[in-house]
């Protein structure tokens, strides 16, 4: 694989990591193409092992965490900058750390891009939460680097602990 290319994309996830952690939401909404899929399913319990984690997923059409598209993140953005914004007042601080970031396929237009991330969040004085699991990318190159056409979110841990989930992984 190109050693050049990968170093392309773990600098735009970088990007968007510090965008999102500046909480610069409305610069982060320009690395997101406008067909956008931003997707993330339910973690079930199995009692077997599953042949493969999907099979421990919510599909299309079952429950989901939440499944946006541009429109409704751009209105999930905007809600963040409100006044109130009870979820967001006051303002999350976040820390996005990407790692083991794999390209697993390019078409020469797209490419299929997956990477493990943790994401610390603290409010006020004593709320903490760790969201912690995979994102599944494809990005589509463009003239100045890349946009994000779908992204599908895999937490680890199949209880959400945290009161909301009103920041952007």
């Amino acid at each position: 694989m190109d050693s050049h290319l990968r170093h392309r994309i773990e600098d735009f996830y970088y990007l968007e990591a510090e965008l999102l952690d500046d909480r610069k939401l409305r610069q982060w909404l320009d690395l997101l193409a406008d067909d956008i899929r931003y997707w993330m399913p339910i973690r079930h319990n199995t009692l077997e092992r599953p042949e493969n984690i999907g099979d421990e997923l919510s599909k299309p059409g079952e429950a989901y965490y939440f499944d946006d598209d541009k429109k409704s993140l751009k209105i999930r953005v905007e809600r963040a900058y409100a006044k109130n914004a009870w979820a967001e007042m006051p303002p999350s601080r976040t820390r996005h750390m990407i790692s083991n970031i794999r390209i697993k396929k390019d078409d020469g237009n797209e490419i299929e891009v997956h990477s493990n991330f943790i994401v610390y969040r603290t409010r006020l004085e004593t709320d903490q939460d760790m969201f912690i699991g995979e994102r599944q990318d494809v990005l589509r190159r463009v003239d100045n680097g890349f946009k994000i056409v779908k992204r599908t979110i895999i937490l680890d841990q199949s209880v959400l602990t945290a009161k909301n989930i009103s920041v952007f992984l």
